[in-house]
C-alpha cells in the first residue's frame, strides 16, 4: 500500500517538473522573438489621395509667402536743372498721372523742395521718370521698412479694446444709481479715447503702405557756354575786327549818349556868350586913305 502512494507521489512531482520546463522555455522563446523583431514599421502612407499625412507631433513649416507683409517706401530725390518752375510742374505732372498728388512744394529760382505722394506699386516707375527730370541726377536714396509686427500688434489691441469698450457699456446699461452712472461714463470715455487713438495709428500705418512718398530737391545750375568758335585765319581776322569795331562804334555812341544832356545845355549858353564878347569888344578903327 505504501509503495502505491509513493509511486503516485512520484508521478505527480514529474507532472509538475515538466509543466514548469515548458513554461520557462515558451517565456524564453517570446522573450526572443520580440527582443529580435526590432520596432513596428509605420503604415505606408495611402494612395490616391494626393497627400502625405504629417507625422504625429511634427509642424509642417509655413509656405513661402503664406504671410503678406506690410512694406512701408519712401524714396529722395536730388538734381540739378537750368530752370527749377520747369521740373517741378514736370514732377507734378508726373505724380498725378501716376495716381497721386503733391504735398508740400516751395519753390525758387534758386531752390525748390517738394514731397509727392504715388501708390506704392507704381513707385519704382515714377521714379525712374523724375530721375531723367533736369540736366544731371544727383543723389536717389530708396527706403522700404517693414511695419507688418506693427499693424499686427494695433489690430490686436483695437479688438482688445473695442471688447472693452462694449463691456463698459454693458455696465453702463446697469447702472442704476448717479455715482455709477457717473463713474462708468468716465471710464468709458477713457476707453473711447484710447480706441480712437488706436484707429488712427492703424489708419496711419495703412496709408504708409498704400502711398509711397518721394521728397525731391532741385537746385539750379547754370547752362554751360556753347564752344568757342575757331577764328584762326583771313576770315577769322576779319571777324574779329568787325566784333573789334562794333565794340569801338557801341562805346563812342555810349560815351556821346552821356554827354548829349549836357551839350545841349553848353552849346546854346557858349554861342551867347560869344555873341556877346563880340558886341562888347570896341571897333578896331579902320585907315584912311593916304596914311601909310
Amino acid at each position: 500500500m505504501r509503495t502505491r502512494w509513493r509511486a503516485g507521489l512520484a508521478v505527480v512531482g514529474v507532472a509538475f517538473v515538466l509543466a514548469g520546463c515548458s513554461a520557462a522555455q515558451e517565456k524564453s522563446a517570446s522573450t526572443a522573438d520580440s527582443a529580435g523583431a526590432g520596432p513596428v514599421p509605420a503604415a505606408p502612407p495611402q494612395q490616391g489621395s494626393g497627400k502625405t499625412q504629417p507625422e504625429k507631433g511634427k509642424v509642417a513649416p509655413p509656405q513661402p509667402g503664406a504671410t503678406d507683409r506690410k512694406l512701408s517706401r519712401s524714396a529722395r530725390l536730388e538734381l540739378t536743372a537750368p530752370k527749377v518752375a520747369d521740373v517741378v510742374a514736370q514732377a507734378r505732372g508726373i505724380a498725378q498721372g501716376a495716381g497721386g498728388y503733391t504735398g508740400q512744394e516751395s519753390t525758387g529760382e534758386e531752390l525748390a523742395t517738394l514731397s509727392l505722394a504715388v501708390p506704392a506699386d507704381r513707385l519704382d516707375g515714377v521714379l525712374d521718370q523724375l530721375s531723367h527730370l533736369g540736366s544731371r541726377l544727383v543723389k536717389r536714396e530708396l527706403t522700404t521698412q517693414d511695419v507688418t509686427e506693427q499693424v499686427v500688434d494695433v489690430e490686436a489691441r483695437l479688438a482688445t479694446q473695442r471688447a472693452s469698450v462694449e463691456r463698459i457699456r454693458a455696465l453702463l446699461a446697469r447702472a442704476t444709481s448717479v455715482s455709477e452712472i457717473a463713474s462708468v461714463e468716465s471710464e468709458l470715455t477713457s476707453r473711447e479715447a484710447t480706441l480712437e487713438s488706436l484707429q488712427q495709428q492703424r489708419n496711419s500705418l495703412a496709408g504708409s503702405v498704400a502711398m509711397a512718398t518721394v521728397a525731391m530737391t532741385i537746385r539750379n545750375v547754370a547752362t554751360p557756354p556753347p564752344p568757342s568758335e575757331d577764328r584762326s585765319g583771313f576770315l577769322g581776322g576779319l571777324a574779329a575786327g568787325w566784333d573789334a569795331f562794333l565794340v569801338f562804334g557801341g562805346g563812342l555812341l555810349t560815351v556821346l549818349g552821356a554827354l548829349a544832356p549836357f551839350l545841349l545845355f553848353l552849346v546854346p549858353l557858349g554861342w551867347v556868350g560869344w555873341w556877346l564878347y563880340r558886341r562888347r569888344r570896341p571897333a578896331v578903327p579902320s585907315p584912311e586913305p593916304g596914311e601909310s
